[in-house]
């Protein structure tokens, strides 16, 4: 069952799991895959609620992106197994079947073919309305030595040269599973 929800009451629950590491959950090619995500922006862009998330350039995600067009951000409420986000922060969809490995729950969506995740109940589905590849000379100098070092590999899950691509994603449902 779903509990819709008005997404900006919870502004101050998304953001602050937000900094702890949230889901990007993505489908493509029948697989589902997460990806764990610390970047990223809840707003308004053209009069609709938005979140952007911003993926690097060799993520297997970025691959699901760019054929499907629509994404949920699955977060944690209350006690969760802090095991879902390091391993989807670690290994890569490329190789891994996350789902399988963690025994992840795909719950069915409401309004887009992604789906939500049972043990990170408060979903946000989105479609992708705008994507932009970062400009690398807008970026600090500061920002560019911390966040894209050119001597780590592209494989890195930290810090690596690859850029992102900023996907803006229009929330068309919010809601907790219970």
């Amino acid at each position: 069952m779903k509990r819709e929800i008005e997404v900006f009451d919870y502004t101050k629950e998304i953001l602050d799991a937000l900094k702890k590491g949230v889901l990007l959950t993505t489908k493509a090619d029948g697989k589902a895959n997460a990806m764990a995500i610390s970047w990223g922006t809840l707003g308004i862009d053209w009069g609709k609620p938005t979140f952007t998330v911003f993926v690097r350039e060799n993520r297997f995600t970025k691959q699901q992106l760019d054929k499907n067009s629509e994404f949920t951000i699955n977060m944690p409420c209350g006690d969760y197994d802090k095991n879902i986000i390091a391993v989807c922060g670690t290994k890569s969809g490329h190789s891994a079947d996350k789902f399988a490995e963690l025994g992840l729950t795909e719950e069915p969506p409401l309004r887009i073919s992604v789906p939500g995740i049972k043990e990170l109940p408060l979903t946000l589905e989105c479609r992708v309305v705008y994507a932009q590849k970062q400009d690398a000379a807008a970026i600090t100098e500061a920002n560019r030595a911390a966040f894209y070092p050119q001597n780590v590999d592209s494989s890195f899950h930290g810090a690596n040269r690859d850029y992102h691509t900023a996907y803006y994603g229009e929330i068309v449902a919010a809601y907790f599973i219970e």
